[in-house]
């Protein structure tokens, strides 16, 4: 049975109290960030691991993942990936458990579902690949290692091994092979562990074969996942990258693309023949290539792309010239965007962003007063249109609009960052260091987040005060055992 979470310490403050999952975790953690962690191989038994264990993995795993890797929160990008996964678990058995969809910034062709739910997608997948099936391919088959149980049913199997092995089995099945990791991962499961690679073979082919049925039975093309294959394979060899967990050699990569050709060729004509809808991908990927990728690269393929609307073209090359602080040439670009698509809420809010930027206010709030209109979901704009409003004096408006953001997004250090200035600006200095401390916290700036925790703790005043400080000491909690 696992122990409570959290004791308190003589001071009354929330503190952390160890549980084998959190040392499974942790494990986790130093063997694919650290090159030590061989003398901690003792022997240690799992037992039965209930779905309750298994929920609680997740959590872990998804706090150390956000620790540790860049978290994209543009709702834009976010609420894509996690539409898509939506639209799978329409067609996925009921789980114990709501799935969660996170995107990681790196350029690794990846993407991994953890215990509990939680998935996270690269933006290297999303970028390199070429059809919207072909994401919700890999998403299907990430979704099916949950729902099979695959990890939760290696550690059942595992009565008694090292927690050594055990974290390495894990972070391997999770995360992926890549540089500097292979050695430790396949040096622990080497340890008497053949039998659980095994399990891998069987459950990559499970994965497959449930997750393309997910896929089917969810309108997409069925082509997505052997394409996906396909595309990973090939950008992998051009990059000379290490190939994904799911694209591992247990089976063979072009076995299973082949047979996976194969069962595709076999569904009825309407099925087989099913286009892609792209127009949102393109969108995506515009946005991604714009602001994360490499910049040359990006205006190469937005002046020669035939793929991309013109006004995203344009809107993406204003992104790219805002980077170079080349104002007038984004200007131009962001106009001709503009002119192209005048009601478009992302082009709205991409130029309303930029003229903010570049001091503009007055154009600034025309085009974010009509890409939140546009769009009302679009926390993006409302950010930046309450930051006009707090920089205009319209204080109380502007907190109303913080506030609604951060109920979408409570883990963007961005929104928190500016809301705790605007807040310390207009003498609300508890509130100000509060929420710079939470802006540290999600950067993981562990100095900054004890500066200003302890100056709002010289002005808590009010019983609602300490019930605010205890609830970020809780995510403190959470998120600083793995720093």
């Amino acid at each position: 049975m696992l122990q409570p979470i959290f004791t308190r310490s003589e001071s009354g403050r929330l503190k952390r109290r160890p549980t084998p999952i959190l040392l499974v975790v942790a494990l986790c953690f130093i063997l694919v960030f650290s090159p030590v962690a061989a003398s901690l191989a003792y022997a240690f038994s799992f037992g039965e691991f209930t779905v309750k264990d298994e929920i609680e993995l997740g959590k872990k795993f998804k706090i150390l993942v956000k620790s540790r890797l860049p978290i994209i929160e543009d709702p834009e990008i976010a609420n894509y990936v996690r539409d898509l996964v939506a639209r799978l678990q329409v067609v996925v058995p009921p789980q114990p458990f709501p799935f969660e969809t996170s995107v990681v910034l790196s350029n690794q062709l990846n993407a991994f579902a953890t215990p509990g739910g939680y998935v996270f997608v690269y933006t290297g997948l999303l970028l390199n690949l070429e059809n919207e099936s072909e994401v919700a391919g890999v998403l299907a088959h990430e979704l099916a290692h949950v729902t099979q149980r695959h990890v939760a049913k290696r550690i059942e199997a595992a009565q008694k091994i090292s927690l050594l092995s055990m974290a390495g089995l894990l972070a391997g099945l999770l995360l992926g092979k890549g540089e500097g990791k292979d050695a430790l991962i396949l040096g622990s499961a080497a340890a008497g562990q053949a039998a659980m690679l095994d399990y891998s073979r069987t459950d990559e082919r499970e994965a497959d074969q449930v997750g393309i049925q997910y896929l089917i039975k969810a309108g997409f093309s069925p082509w997505g996942l052997p394409n996906a294959f396909v595309h990973i394979q090939k950008q992998q060899w051009r990059s000379g990258g290490g190939v994904p967990q799911y694209l591992s050699t247990h089976p063979d990569v072009q076995q299973r693309i082949q047979y996976l050709s194969n069962q595709v060729r076999l569904l009825p004509l309407d099925v087989r023949d099913r286009k892609d809808d792209n127009s949102r991908f393109r969108r995506i990927q515009t946005l991604i290539r714009a602001r994360f990728a490499d910049q040359e690269a990006a205006l190469h393929y937005f002046n020669t792309s035939t793929a991309i609307a013109p006004a995203l073209a344009q809107m993406g090359k204003g992104i790219v010239y805002a980077r170079q602080n080349k104002i007038a040439v984004a200007t131009e670009m962001f106009d001709s965007a503009l002119k192209a698509a005048p009601s478009d809420a992302l082009v709205l809010r991409e130029a309303g962003r930029f003229h903010y930027n570049k001091g503009d206010q007055k154009r600034a709030a025309t085009l974010l007063q009509r890409a939140v209109m546009s769009n009302p979901d679009d926390l993006m704009a409302l950010f930046f249109f309450a930051r006009l409003l707090a920089d205009n004096g319209q204080i109380d408006k502007a907190v109303e609009y913080y506030e609604q953001v951060l109920r979408k997004l409570p883990e963007d250090p961005e929104v928190h960052y500016y809301y705790g200035r605007m807040l310390g600006e207009n003498s609300r200095l508890f509130e100000g260091h509060l929420q710079l401390a939470y802006s540290a916290l999600y950067k993981n700036d562990k100095r900054k987040v004890e500066f200003h925790r302890k100056q709002a703790e010289t002005l808590a005043r009010t019983e609602e005060n300490q019930k605010a400080l205890e609830l970020f000491d809780a995510r403190h909690a959470e998120r600083a055992e793995f720093w």
